[in-house]
């Protein structure tokens, strides 16, 4: 059972968390903890006039997309020409479409998440580079995924990929793959400074932390890139790979969070060895009053931290 810091009986105690309403309460005094749900929100609606579908879903949150992909849908009648154009205002709807054909190739092959939530990352960063642009789209994702199981030691063989993506051909599959594999490594020798900063999303994801615990994880993070250039204060000199400030860091934050993560947890997301996240833990963890923001975490929550 999950654990967390009940403000009612002042300790930290076993949480129930309950799915159906997203609220998290204190098994001891009943307290209401959070009440957050970022699952699928499914609702029905009536509509006789023109027997279209009356289901409406909202997709879970998404951190690829603006606004964590928190984005209301309207539906479009055929002659409503207003709500029409209001509609292709939305910047996220090719992103979108790239991640519904990739979850569906990863369905077709029975492929975990983290290799999906991989290959969507790594076309949004093609998306995002405009390096995409006039290519084949169903090519481009499905190397992607094809990438993404390399990367995650999962390999699948390019016949396998062709198939999943409607049969595409496999020269063509071939080029994107190489293309991508192209543009990876450069951008990678272009930005190896932030690197580290890039990952910490995706390492976040997979330890399922909320989007505000994430948003103070890039801002601590932030804080200790910016501090070691120039501070009025004493400096942060915190002397340790930047994968290792980046797993301390989550490990810091996912403490004051609802949802505690071990340091075992935060290894296994991170692929940083348990020893070495304590280790630069304890460097960074005099500077947390500095490094975790203000509206995340008040002195009095600073001190459920482990003191080194």
């Amino acid at each position: 059972m999950e654990e967390s810091y009940c403000s009612d009986c002042k300790s930290v105690t076993a949480v129930i968390n309950d799915h159906s309403t997203g609220d998290t309460i204190c098994s001891d005094c009943g307290l209401v903890l959070e009440t957050i749900d970022e699952t699928s929100e499914w609702r029905t609606f009536l509509d006789q006039s023109n027997h279209n579908d009356p289901h409406r879903v909202g997709d879970k949150s998404n951190l690829l997309l603006s606004n964590n992909g928190l984005t209301t849908f309207i539906f479009i009648p055929p002659s409503s020409k207003s709500l029409r154009r209001f509609n292709l205002k939305d910047p996220d709807k090719g992103l979108i479409e790239a991640f519904k054909a990739i979850e569906a190739m990863c369905e077709r092959l029975g492929l975990v998440s983290t290799i999906k939530d991989l290959a969507n990352e790594i076309y949004k960063k093609m998306e995002d580079a405009k390096s995409s642009k006039g290519r084949n789209k169903n090519a481009m994702f499905a190397a992607c995924l094809y990438i993404a199981c390399e990367k995650l030691k999962n390999p699948r063989r390019m016949k396998e990929i062709c198939w999943a993506a409607n049969d595409l051909k496999k020269k063509i599959l071939g080029r994107a793959i190489t293309e991508i594999k192209k543009f990876l490594d450069k951008s990678m020798d272009d930005g190896k400074a932030r690197s580290a900063g890039d990952f910490l999303k995706r390492f976040c994801s997979l330890l399922g932390m909320s989007n505000k615990a994430v948003e103070a994880a890039q801002q601590a993070y932030g804080k200790t890139q910016a501090a070691v250039v120039k501070t009025a204060e004493p400096v942060i000199d915190i002397r340790r790979a930047p994968i290792s400030v980046v797993a301390s860091i989550i490990y810091m934050i996912a403490q004051l969070s609802g949802d505690r993560k071990h340091i075992q947890d935060v290894a296994d997301a991170t692929g940083v060895k348990p020893a070495t996240i304590k280790k630069c833990y304890e460097e960074i963890y005099p500077f947390a009053s500095r490094l975790v923001p203000a509206w995340y975490a008040n002195e009095e929550d600073l001190k459920k931290l482990w003191r080194p």
